[in-house]
């Protein structure tokens, strides 16, 4: 008879395969905006994984209070501002690059716990590791976002509009960070992750006019793309990372999460033939390697996960 995974252990698996998603919705997105609008895609994406979860916590949402939904419109507001930037971000730069980009949220969220308003009291004051991160991490966004010659005179000249958007994303990701690391223990998980996903899909519908006249041809990829990442990266990942979350450690979540990049480019590289050149390839390694100094010596800092 075969041996039973640990819960530790089928945590882990659980959230490498969430990780793995969330990497490929990259090139899965990038793909299905040819056949729609990138915050139409949002919000059609947001309403699929509300109803969702709607119907499979239902029972838990019978008991909702004036706290959950100020938190879950709180936290919906920052996710949604996260994704509106994001999705148009990637309309207008690589797949590989809005990846790479994106996961500086984690350099974000420990420098943004430097203001004690924004700390949660569970977590200590970031410490000289997360200044080394930040350093090289900086560095390599600048290599992968700018052409060789490029001078302080002409930097923000050289810096694509999709790669700016893709860096208000990270901002905003990390601010839903903070947000839901103050309202967490507060509201149920059940609770304040449907209520988040239904206020995020809100906000996206009072947005959506600012993309200009939006456009959808119901096409098999774009079909695929809104089931693949309504149902699997957003409803089945916040479930699957609520529950994973109670058995391992925030270090270890948050060394899993340093992969979405990296599983990002290699689809990328696979389905949409992307390739980086040598000096952004440096400027990825950079990235990379400023995410996993704060992840693997984080100086007892608990750094939280972020959706993609």
């Amino acid at each position: 008879m075969p041996r039973r995974l640990s819960p530790t252990t089928l945590a882990h698996l659980l959230l490498l395969a969430v990780v793995f998603i969330w990497g490929a919705t990259f090139v899965l997105v990038k793909d299905a905006l040819q056949d729609a609008s990138p915050l139409l895609f949002n919000l059609l994406r947001m309403a699929l994984a509300f109803v969702a979860l709607v119907i499979i916590n239902h029972r838990q949402l019978r008991h909702i209070n004036r706290r959950s939904i100020v938190s879950g419109l709180a936290v919906g507001l920052f996710l949604a501002a996260g994704y509106q930037l994001q999705t148009t971000g990637l309309a207008r730069t690589t797949a590989a690059k809005s990846a790479l980009i994106t996961g500086l949220v984690v350099v974000f969220v420990p420098l943004f716990t430097l203001i004690p308003a924004l700390r949660p009291v569970t977590t200590p004051r970031p410490r000289w590791t997360t200044a080394i991160g930040t350093i090289l991490a900086f560095a390599g966004l600048l290599l992968l976002t700018t052409p060789a010659g490029t001078t302080w005179h002409n930097l923000f000249d050289s810096i694509g509009l999709g790669d700016l958007l893709s860096l208000g994303c990270a901002i905003a990701f990390a601010a839903h960070l903070l947000s839901l690391a103050h309202t967490s223990h507060k509201v149920p998980i059940a609770q304040l992750a449907t209520l988040q996903i239904g206020a995020a899909a809100l906000f996206m519908a009072i947005t959506l006019p600012l993309d200009g006249t939006p456009h959808l041809s119901l096409t098999p990829r774009l079909v695929t793309a809104l089931a693949i990442t309504s149902l699997l990266a957003t409803a089945a990942a916040f479930t699957i990372q609520s529950w994973a979350q109670r058995y391992l450690p925030p270090t270890h979540t948050a060394i899993l999460l340093t992969l979405e990049p990296v599983f990002a480019c290699l689809t990328s590289f696979l389905v949409l033939h992307e390739r980086l050149g040598r000096r952004s390839l440096c400027g990825a390694l950079l990235i990379l390697a400023g995410i996993a100094f704060i992840e693997l010596f984080p100086a007892d800092i608990p750094i939280p996960t972020y959706p993609t």
